[in-house]
């Protein structure tokens, strides 16, 4: 949370307008009525990793055929499926034993976060969230892993990004501990990793609070709120994606597969005890958000306050001379003032004595 700028700052108005973020999501997934099944796409980049130890080999793959020998393969295998191509992914899970269920899971959109143990194989969905600076929306991404005897596969829909890269570079380090691990612990990184990514997401969000708290605070208007409102809306869509994951590593935790060690269970309770505080920063995040909307209708209030002062102020300064102007424009004739050589002249004098004085007196009483 480091911005403390004062507004305007260069790019940060277009940023953090609503009104040019276009933007469909799915806020209330009912699967009775809503498609759930995604679009195939085109081409689907599969890379592998198959490690022990002592050796790690990487490749990438141009078919689902070519990941069948990890199947049977003595070592730890990790499959990384980046794009969803139906036939793919059904070659897969054919080959894999992968239960027709958790296929038409990965397969679908707009799921909660969930585990399920069915077969020989333990199913984790949870969302990869990210933060779009450009337009300062949370965009979030479904993610699929299935873990096996000595197996991980990870189905992703979107090849072009992950934040897996930081368990690539390990896997590539013959000391890492990742390496000397087994499957069980490949899922806890892979799950772990994607947790501590919402915590780069909440500052993020962070950051925009604070530099709402600025706006409200120096420029109290109606595209203020509209932002206000446009970022309340990301923070409870971030809030709403990653509530149920909390669930799914109850569930972990609870498990008795036999895939989990029990030695690896003390790091999936690490990451449970991870979401808590990341569920719980983004109950404060929204709770800040909401201080903001009532911080600008206190401004707001303040403001009009200052307006109507002001006003007040100069119509009680302007009554007493409305009043003697008044009088002396009436047309009576048996009005002796009006014979006086210099009543033009001592009538705007003690007009302007009068008002000098109601200004020495407001002034020291601290009315404005």
């Amino acid at each position: 949370m480091s911005p403390k700028k004062i507004l305007p700052i260069p790019g940060v108005l277009e940023a953090l307008n609503p009104f040019k973020v276009k933007k469909q999501r799915i806020m209330n997934f009912n699967p009775a009525i809503s498609v759930t099944t995604r679009k195939t796409a085109a081409v689907a980049k599969i890379n592998v990793f198959d490690y022990d130890a002592n050796e790690c080999t990487e490749s990438m793959l141009s078919s689902a055929e070519e990941t069948f020998p990890y199947a049977e393969s003595p070592r730890i295998s990790w499959i990384n499926i980046d794009g969803l191509n139906k036939d793919e992914v059904h070659k897969i899970c054919e080959r894999f034993n992968i239960h027709p269920l958790l296929e038409e899971d990965i397969l679908s959109i707009g799921q909660r976060a969930k585990m399920d143990e069915i077969g020989e194989c333990l199913f984790c969905l949870l969302p990869m969230m990210y933060f779009n600076c450009e337009t300062s929306t949370v965009e979030q991404e479904q993610v699929s892993i299935v873990l096996g005897k000595n197996f991980v596969i990870s189905f992703q829909e979107d090849p072009s990004r992950d934040v897996f890269d930081p368990i690539r570079d390990k896997l590539r380090i013959n000391t890492s501990r990742i390496r000397s691990g087994g499957a069980d612990y490949l899922c806890y990184s892979l799950l772990d990793i994607i947790v501590d990514n919402y915590f780069v997401v909440l500052d993020k969000l962070g950051e925009r609070i604070e530099l709402m708290e600025d706006m409200v605070q120096h420029q109290p208007n109606t595209r203020t709120l509209a932002r206000i409102n446009f970022l309340r809306r990301e923070v409870l869509l971030f809030k709403r994606a990653i509530a149920p994951v909390r669930e799914l590593l109850n569930g972990i935790l609870k498990s008795e597969s036999d895939l989990l060690e029990d030695r690896v269970t003390k790091y999936f309770k690490d990451v449970h005890d991870h979401i808590i505080q990341c569920n719980d920063l983004a109950d404060n995040y929204r709770d800040m958000v909401l201080n903001l909307q009532e911080m600008y209708h206190t401004q707001l209030n303040l403001k009009l306050n200052e307006i109507m002062k002001v006003l007040a102020v100069v119509t009680t300064l302007m009554a007493p001379l409305t009043l003697i102007a008044g009088i002396y424009g009436m047309n009576f004739k048996n009005m002796p003032e009006l014979e006086v050589p210099n009543g033009y002249f001592i009538t705007l004098g003690s007009m302007a004595v009068i008002l000098i004085i109601m200004i020495w007196v407001f002034r020291k009483r601290g009315w404005f």
